[in-house]
């Protein structure tokens, strides 16, 4: 990864407007020259598919540069890629691809200024050695490879200079541009998701608070035999440092297909990792990790996934909402009366609308729960991004229009649809339904059942009876770095 695309973040609202505020006069002016090519005689399709794929350039080209909160929209859309429509699927692939995975990183002057500050300026004695090029790239911050002077391999998470003060100016001209991201996932509603978005942002700016959380999922998760969390060494207000892991991200793996059998094999483990872990840990430890992305997990060589980025976190006390689970029930058991009285009861209904038609219409979500093992697939996914953001269809103007999705479960929906899209991606089978069965009240037939079935995991407790697990704020581990204070 070079730096020599690296600039300041702007932080000034004006100077991130600009670049946002383009957008739309950029893509109005393809659309009118390609009217004018199209009058001329040139080939609509052909037209469309060039500015189709400038547009995408240009859109996360933009988000990429100006990090904070547009590059994070860019990436909590991008796990919605199996959706998109296939006459733009490609460009945009591309370009959501780079944007997963990388951004313009800050050069080693401003890295060393950065940790002068938070870490004090005798930080370079903790350190047998520390890599200026950083190993990754994320919407606030980047990671560096260190060894510790005990020898120990560590991470370091470095938040970007302006990051904090540029994150309401980008969300406010976000929402007034949100109808541009229609272009990725027609239908969405962009507005509400960036407000839930803006939450977790400001969470993910305290790196003493985001430790917290790790260091609560490392508690939960210890001696588990299929992930590994790592462990939290220091922290400060604008770094993280954690243990290192080798790993190769998920994200490298999505989009080509499985070598062999032992390959399969290995990506139908990984999905039930982490579906296992979604469904589990906010009955485990009251906690949702809340960017759903396969660069959050990294395949280790043991065979074991391990979870990264603990910026978006959810704080769920009472696990999953069992309202969502008992209608995710009636919806894989076809049960449309009972779905109804609960969709009704709770809010998600803006207008009458018939029963069967509902079923139908978001019937897809209960696919991967009514067998004991299910294959998810990019053209499964394709087919109900087809059917359900079809603009143009009956079933979205007179069903989809008249669901909504109140503003208390839109983040757990939106968690668990990003990773059934990156599963899709992934091509692999897992036995979702007994995840369910065993982790979310509400989807099992009963409480005795639901205790029975959760008890039974590898001599765990079952979860409710599982005691929240509280990790000290703002404290450092032995032989951590910094301040009194990290």
């Amino acid at each position: 990864m070079t730096n020599t695309a690296y600039r300041e973040i702007p932080s000034g609202g004006m100077a991130r407007s600009v670049k946002l505020a383009a957008l739309p006069l950029a893509f109005g002016g393809r659309a009118a020259a390609g009217w004018g090519r199209r009058l001329a005689g040139a080939d609509a399709d052909a037209v469309s598919a060039v500015a189709t794929a400038r547009n995408a350039e240009q859109l996360f080209t933009v988000l990429g540069q100006l990090k904070g909160a547009a590059m994070k929209v860019g990436q909590a859309l991008s796990v919605y890629d199996a959706m998109i429509p296939a006459d733009i699927a490609e460009p945009y692939h591309r370009a959501l691809s780079r944007l997963q995975s990388s951004g313009p990183s800050m050069p080693a002057r401003v890295v060393h200024r950065a940790l002068d500050e938070q870490l004090g300026g005798q930080w370079r004695r903790r350190f047998r050695d520390f890599d200026d090029v950083p190993a990754a790239a994320a919407s606030v911050g980047q990671v560096h490879r260190a060894v510790l002077a005990d020898g120990r391999a560590v991470a370091v998470k470095i938040q970007y200079p302006g990051a904090d003060l540029a994150l309401d100016a980008d969300l406010r001209t976000l929402e007034r541009c949100s109808r541009l991201f229609t272009l990725i996932v027609p239908g969405l509603d962009a507005r509400a998701v960036m407000q839930e978005l803006r939450e977790r942002m400001l969470d993910e700016l305290d790196y003493r608070a985001e430790a917290d959380r790790q260091r609560a999922f490392a508690a939960a998760f210890a001696g588990d035999d299929a992930l590994v969390v790592p462990a939290v060494v220091a922290s400060a207000p604008k770094v993280l440092v954690s243990e290192w892991l080798d790993g190769v991200s998920l994200g490298t793996i999505i989009g080509r297909p499985a070598v062999d059998g032992a390959d399969q094999a290995r990506r139908d483990r990984y999905a039930h990792t982490v579906l296992e872990t979604m469904f589990s840990s906010p009955a485990r430890l009251g906690l949702l990790h809340a960017d759903p992305h396969p660069g959050n997990f990294l395949a280790l060589a043991d065979g074991r996934l391990a979870m990264i980025d603990y910026g978006a976190v959810a704080t769920l006390p009472g696990g999953i909402p069992p309202v969502l689970a008992r209608i995710l029930r009636h919806v894989a058991d076809a049960e449309p009366d009972a779905m109804m009285d609960l969709l009704r009861a709770e809010g998600f209904l803006a207008r009458d609308v018939a029963a069967d038609d509902v079923l139908r219409y978001i019937g897809a979500l209960g696919d991967p729960l009514r067998v004991e093992r299910f294959h998810f697939h990019r053209a499964w996914m394709k087919r109900q991004g087809e059917r359900v953001v079809n603009l143009r269809g009956r079933a979205y103007w007179e069903t989809g229009r008249a669901l909504t999705l109140p503003a208390q479960y839109l983040l757990v929906v939106r968690v668990l649809s990003g990773w059934t899209n990156a599963l899709a991606q992934l091509d692999c089978t897992a036995a979702a339904r007994g995840l369910a069965e065993r982790w979310l009240p509400g989807f099992a037939d009963g409480r005795g059942r639901y205790a029975e079935a959760a008890g039974t995991r590898a001599g765990r407790p079952a979860p409710t009876d599982r005691p929240m697990v509280e990790a000290p704020r703002h404290s450092t581990a032995a032989g951590g770095i910094g301040r009194p204070s990290c």
